[in-house]
């Protein structure tokens, strides 16, 4: 439930698993199946400094898109802390939700943990959390659309961005032939996190070992949007390389906001789910199979970058010039050539 529903009106008291009204809220609420590390208490006291006011996003649209956005911006729904300070009324409405969209698909939860543990071998510096990649895979895709894949982790049906034009969006003539986004004039972000062709060519992996890179894949495409995201060497236990991270990601401070919002959600709890039973996004984009809109509306904004791009930029690595010694040279003795008198 986002913050935009909390004055509409009480519903009345159901008699069904919950029991009762206010007592029971607290039990939904700790009914939640804890798969993930207990996150700060707060989302404003964990990433104070990250926004100017210091708060979660207000959500329900893009940034300077109308109503419309490359991504999802649904946010996470109140606490029940929250939700008895706003109006206690909702505690009931507030704890169902959290236990609502604290649910994962089971084949997609695996491929975001499968990723964490790779990680954790091949850039251990990184301190990637699997919490983030929920967090990403959410906002782009809503976890694929619900978790609508198969048992080997591809997508039922493709998931596909909107043309990428240049009619609002970035203009970027199609890199792969129409193979992946089955455009062949103009390249779509593709799959559950969304990756542009020609960046999964640069970043595609295979993560589910079955010797092909696919971005329709959830476990191909979490282990690459998990290399991506540490490609700048920075620690992601920080808040600044956290940010730099998600900005890497998708350039926008209102997805920043958005994508560590539930990764403070995600880190206070998950539980797995039947594939396919995730709650769907409600906001327009790529996860939502009937969107209003894919376009954004102002057309005075500068192009909109979609998902990550080609060749994040990492670290410089400081190199020491070489001292160079200068070569001795030694003078090559001449012999003096010995003349013969001339005889008179």
């Amino acid at each position: 439930m986002s913050r935009h529903n909390k004055h509409r009106k009480p519903k009345p008291p159901r008699h069904d698993w919950r029991g009762g009204v206010v007592g029971s809220a607290v039990a939904v609420a700790g009914m939640v199946v804890l798969t993930g590390s207990q996150g700060p208490a707060t989302f404003a006291a964990q990433h104070e400094g990250d926004d100017p006011a210091g708060a979660r996003p207000q959500g329900g649209t893009g940034e300077a898109y109308g109503n419309t956005a490359p991504y999802h911006t649904d946010l996470p729904p109140l606490s029940v802390a929250e939700a008895a300070v706003a109006d206690p009324r909702t505690i009931v409405d507030a704890a169902q939700a959290t236990f609502d969209q604290s649910g994962i698909p089971a084949t997609v939860l695996d491929a975001y943990r499968k990723a964490e543990r790779v990680l954790a071998t091949q850039r251990a510096q990184c301190h990637l959390p699997w919490q983030l990649l929920a967090a990403i895979g959410k906002v782009e895709s809503g976890h694929a659309r619900g978790g609508r894949v198969d048992t080997n982790g591809t997508t039922l049906k493709p998931i596909v961005g909107p043309r990428l034009d240049g009619g609002g969006f970035a203009r970027i003539t199609d890199t792969d032939g129409g193979a992946y986004d089955g455009d062949a004039t103009y390249d779509r972000a593709v799959g559950p996190m969304q990756f542009i062709p020609s960046t999964w060519a640069r970043w595609g992996k295979d993560g589910n070992g079955d010797r092909r890179t696919d971005p329709n894949n959830i476990y191909d495409a979490a282990l690459a949007a998990g290399h991506y995201l540490c490609a700048s060497g920075s620690d992601l236990r920080t808040s600044k390389g956290l940010r730099r991270a998600i900005l890497s990601y998708n350039h926008s401070d209102t997805y920043v906001r958005t994508v560590l919002a539930w990764l403070d959600f995600y880190r206070k709890g998950t539980r797995a789910v039947p594939d396919g039973t995730a709650p769907l996004p409600t906001t327009s984009g790529p996860g939502n199979p009937n969107p209003a809109d894919d376009r954004p509306r102002d057309e005075g904004q500068p192009p909109i970058v979609v998902g990550p791009t080609p060749d994040p930029t990492p670290e410089p690595t400081p190199t020491e010039p070489t001292p160079t010694e200068p070569t001795p040279t030694e003078p090559t003795p001449t012999e003096p050539t010995p003349t013969e008198p001339t005889p008179t």
